[in-house]
């Protein structure tokens, strides 16, 4: 576990340790996960450029708003857009690459509980959303991340160490039982982050599980039976929840620490200089320091049987044939894998 005493001391040093102006880009990022790390990057980093990728105009303006009271000199844009469209999710990164030469921060934690609704172009919500959506603002960006000095990091958050099987006869997960479609899309989003980090060694990639927190993530849930779920979740919450600063603040250190350096960056280091007892941490490989990292609420990394499960599907094929059904999609809905 990384205590939260260490995870705020490193936060502390960012502005120290980074240059003015930082450039991080978050989707999802008008509750939620996104929202308390956005407050948390304003709140230690120098003049950061923030965009804030999502659908409520309202929401966006009271955390621009709060931002700026946190950091004077940030520049903190808000794009508005349904990202469960591939075409919006060009048209963001177009707006993007328009305005800047690189990014330091992708942060991805776009998500729905819309099980059973589609969007017009055909894809899931709730699956498209986390494969889909999340794989393409990655592979349109990437170029932006590779061209950043120090720090480049992608950050997504979903179920991290809870990684399971999967059905290649419907990777999607469509009609699959909540835990069972959990367990596979995490499966799934770890596969894509390990593939883009064999395909970009100088970029770090992070698969995180947030636990429970506040978030507009079940306003699409449907059904008596996710009712029941958000009732009980609901009256649990004060329990089980990771508070909304502590949540940020650890999200922050995930993006910033040498904690979880770049495949390349191993022997150098990138991000925040560790400091006892914190070391740098196991790969979702089972090899410290190797890229790509799955971990869990308090910073740890997945077991060994999820890396034993995640090589496996390396080597019977399964990562491959996940990689090309997503861009597959990619080049059916757009005509190409990554937008120009």
């Amino acid at each position: 576990m990384v205590a939260l005493s260490h995870v705020t001391e490193s936060n502390q040093r960012v502005a120290a340790t980074f240059p003015s102006g930082l450039v991080a880009v978050f989707v999802g990022g008008t509750s939620g996960v996104g929202e308390y790390t956005i407050q948390a990057l304003a709140k230690h980093a120098s003049n950061p450029r923030v965009y804030i990728v999502g659908r409520s105009q309202e929401a966006a303006d009271r955390i621009v708003a709060e931002c700026k009271q946190l950091n004077k000199g940030g520049i903190f844009e808000f794009i508005k857009a349904d990202v469960s469209l591939l075409k919006n999710v060009d048209d963001v990164c177009r707006q993007i690459r328009s305005k800047e030469t690189y990014i330091n921060i992708l942060f991805e934690s776009q998500g729905s509980m819309g099980f059973t609704q589609k969007t017009s172009e055909g894809l899931p919500i709730a699956s498209g959303l986390i494969m889909h959506s999340r794989l393409r603002f990655i592979l349109n960006l990437l170029p932006l991340i590779q061209k950043a000095s120090g720090l480049r990091r992608v950050v997504s958050v979903q179920a991290a160490t809870f990684e399971g099987p999967i059905d290649l006869d419907n990777i999607i997960g469509q009609g699959f039982a909540l835990r069972k479609w959990r367990n596979q899309v995490a499966s799934v989003q770890s596969l894509m982050l390990g593939e883009a980090a064999r395909r970009a060694p100088s970029v770090g990639f992070i698969h995180t599980l947030p636990g429970v927190v506040k978030s507009g993530i079940s306003r699409d849930a449907e059904g008596l039976g996710m009712a029941v779920l958000i009732k009980v979740t609901s009256f649990l919450q004060p329990l089980i929840e990771t508070p909304p600063l502590e949540s940020g603040e650890r999200h922050v250190f995930y993006a910033t620490s040498a904690m979880y350096p770049a495949r390349e960056d191993k022997a150098t280091g990138s991000g925040i200089e560790l400091e006892n007892p914190l070391s740098i941490a196991r790969g979702a490989d089972g090899r410290d320091g190797s890229g790509m990292y799955s971990v869990d609420v308090k910073g740890e990394s997945a077991s060994p049987k999820v890396e034993q499960l995640l090589a496996q599907f390396k080597n019977d094929g399964t990562a491959e044939k996940v990689w090309n059904y997503i861009t597959g999609d990619f080049k059916r809905i757009t005509g190409t894998e990554v937008a120009e």
